[in-house]
């Protein structure tokens, strides 16, 4: 009966809506335009470099969101009802060569869309993707990326009491899922070395992380747009439940079942991780976010395309 009632609830809000995502060929961003499109909306969306073209109602524009001129032509042009900004360099790398960089791609497109967005005044909500690293308060930043994301957290708040832009964030924890593009990322890293029978080289395996499912955060993101009240807010999305490296290692080994096991220790820990689960009571109250994937289906799910991947590559491969 909840599924029911989200789904019509979501058809009802989006069903013939301009939607603007940022980073809509992300991984995140694919699967909210997928969940969008679903439920009817139109859907347009950034990219960087020119993709091909994707059948229904998605329309991609190329630009640099860092150019000021070329957002307010778009946001100007599209007349969004709602937006949904995940376009960001997504690397928790702490070289110092990261920082400028960041600075600009999450950072200053963050008030770029912002200020476009509240001088046109057509959009009903905008949803900004923040982190999990952001721990806000007095902490310090462990990345130009966690700056970045805890600055523009801040832009928001400010955009929203000043200028009454309708703006929140939506904390996201550890995301993982079918089609994940980075295989640096540590379940498709660790999946598909022991599908192919290599030994996934790990830490300790002893930090404690909320992972959550990727196709509960673009509901969670779908919700946090169409709630009543939240502007000016952050609302975690995550599952709320902290799991170790090591374990999350150790089901993937389970289901891949092949004798590969992972070796900890091979690589030395990262010094100040962020260690925090999601506050999923506040975030069902204020937006009814329920994460509904155990992070044992989840993972089943995931090994499984990654699997299919696998075989499709060998395939390619042996046949080319």
């Amino acid at each position: 009966m909840r599924d029911l009632s989200t789904f019509l609830e979501l058809s009802e809000s989006f069903r013939g809506r301009t939607v603007l995502v940022t980073g809509a060929s992300g991984f995140i961003g694919a699967h909210l335009c997928r969940l969008l499109a679903h439920h009817g909306a139109i859907i347009e969306a950034t990219s960087r470099r020119s993709r091909p073209a994707t059948p229904g109602n998605h329309h991609t524009h190329v630009l640099d969101l860092c150019d000021a001129a070329a957002v307010r032509q778009l946001v100007e042009y599209v007349r969004p009802d709602f937006v949904f900004h995940l376009s960001a360099i997504t690397s928790a790398a702490r070289d110092v060569d990261n920082a400028l960089p960041t600075l600009h791609a999450n950072l200053v497109s963050t008030v770029n869309l912002l200020t476009c967005v509240t001088q046109i005044g057509s959009c009903q909500r905008v949803v900004l993707a923040g982190s999990l690293e952001d721990a806000g308060g007095m902490h310090v930043p462990t990345s130009p990326y966690a700056a970045s994301k805890h600055a523009g957290t801040q832009y928001a708040r400010m955009f929203n009491a000043l200028y009454g832009t309708p703006a929140a964030v939506a904390r996201i924890f550890m995301v993982y899922g079918p089609a994940q593009p980075d295989r640096r990322k540590l379940i498709p890293y660790v999946a598909f070395s022991l599908l192919r029978r290599q030994v996934p080289m790990l830490s300790s395996g002893e930090r404690l992380v909320d992972w959550v499912y990727v196709q509960d955060v673009a509901q969670g993101l779908a919700r946090l747009a169409i709630a009543p009240g939240v502007e000016g807010t952050t609302v975690d999305i995550g599952s709320g439940t902290l799991t170790s490296v090591g374990d999350v290692a150790r089901q993937i080994a389970t289901l891949v079942n092949n004798g590969v096991e992972p070796l900890f220790g091979a690589i030395a820990n990262r010094s100040h991780e962020t260690v925090c689960a999601a506050d999923i009571e506040t975030a069902r109250r204020l937006i009814d976010y329920v994460p509904s994937t155990s992070l044992a289906e989840g993972l089943r799910l995931t090994v499984e395309a990654c699997r299919l991947e696998s075989l499709a590559e060998s395939y390619c491969l042996a046949n080319s």
